[in-house]
């Protein structure tokens, strides 16, 4: 059973919402599945892509495995390498990259969830696509539906494709409840088209999941319980 990374198109593209319906649809379906989130910014008292996750889905992780599930943690609400650089401690791929092995170890199916884009720096040297590369998982695009992610889309396939990671598909996300127009259907076929890229499927927006805490999984509408496991079906072998 396979592992996936999922990115985004860029900052607030619905990566998060994406990951953690995945993950609660997998422990719906009774997989050991578990969250990893690299690099977190923005954390005070809590890891909020993390938590938004495990929220969801219901899964009370072992305290012991965060420094895993979230190896690199900064507050400052900024890019990861100024992040780092704010607090003085320094963000290395390889500490990502071992940390995702030991963790990987501990469940059937990892969700790795980026931060921002593919080329978001990690540090002045390496960027989120050198930790996709590092890792070689199939990946999972976030993007926006409207007007704009037709470049934004194909540009994040082309710079997967120029490392040769392999791509499971995108799935358009609707993070706020005006995010739809008319340009949405040619843009999902325009991109499969033009990027060669498997559509997988749009996710509604759904005010349950508008919030820091969102329902279980179970209590959401059962449309998108049903829309996920589809998504599901078509990427898991």
């Amino acid at each position: 059973m396979s592992s996936f990374f999922i990115t985004g198109t860029d900052t607030d593209a619905g990566k998060t919402v994406l990951a953690a319906l995945l993950l609660a649809a997998l422990h719906q379906r009774g997989h050991n599945a578990l969250p990893m989130k690299p690099a977190q910014s923005g954390c005070t008292d809590n890891i909020p892509d993390l938590d938004y996750a495990l929220t969801l889905s219901g899964i009370q992780a072992d305290p012991a495995l965060k420094p895993l599930l979230a190896p690199a943690c900064y507050t400052p609400a900024c890019s990861p390498h100024l992040a780092a650089e704010m607090e003085n401690r320094p963000l290395t791929l390889q500490r990502l990259v071992n940390a995702y092995h030991t963790l990987s170890r501990q469940a059937e199916i990892l969700l790795v969830e980026g931060a921002g884009g593919v080329l978001v720096p990690l540090n002045r040297q390496e960027t989120m696509l050198d930790l996709m590369a590092e890792l070689k998982l199939p990946i999972l695009i976030a993007a926006r539906p409207g007007l704009g992610t037709i470049n934004h889309t194909l540009l994040t396939i082309k710079a997967l494709r120029q490392r040769n990671l392999p791509i499971a598909g995108f799935v358009f996300i609707h993070t706020r409840p005006d995010g739809s127009d008319f340009t949405e259907p040619d843009n999902a076929r325009t991109i499969t088209e033009f990027g060669q890229t498997p559509w997988l499927g749009t996710i509604p927006y759904i005010f349950e999941l508008d919030t820091p805490t969102p329902k279980p999984f179970s209590k959401l509408p059962t449309a998108v319980q049903s829309l996920t496991q589809e998504i599901l079906e078509k990427i898991l072998p």
